[in-house]
């Protein structure tokens, strides 16, 4: 019989992205929440999204095509494997793997809205730092 961990939280600690996302929102529908709210959440929200996020490995994996299917944490990190992590740091890193490291965002529905998400709090910190930016 396996040792059970004492949780207080169930798991839920691995979704604190969702409610800062959720909380990213909120700030840009309510005008009185200013800029430094949202570039603080647009960047939590986007450190989720690279290092923590719930999503599978997607390394490179010799007579698989669709790359491993171990769990992983983040879209930048790899699984427990060591020399996944590394393949996923080179990918980002080396010119020529970039392609198939952007490939592998939209390979499945949860990578999909992790890789959204990302992308939308990037570019609302981005909008929010600029303040002419906004339309």
């Amino acid at each position: 019989m396996g040792r059970r961990k004492n949780n207080r939280f169930g798991g839920l600690e691995r979704w604190w992205g969702v409610l800062t996302a959720a909380l990213l929102i909120a700030a840009w529908i309510n005008s009185a929440a200013g800029p430094a709210v949202v570039i603080a959440l647009s960047l939590a929200t986007l450190a989720w999204c690279a290092f923590q996020a719930p999503v599978t490995c997607g390394a490179p994996v010799l007579n698989h095509d669709g790359g491993c299917r171990e769990n992983a944490y983040g879209l930048l990190m790899g699984c427990y494997r060591h020399q996944h992590q590394w393949q996923k740091l080179k990918m980002v890193i080396w010119r020529r793997q970039m392609r198939e490291f952007c490939s592998g965002l939209f390979t499945d529905g949860q990578k999909t809205i992790v890789t959204l998400a990302g992308i939308g709090s990037l570019l609302s910190g981005l909008v929010a730092f600029i303040p002419g930016l906004a339309l």
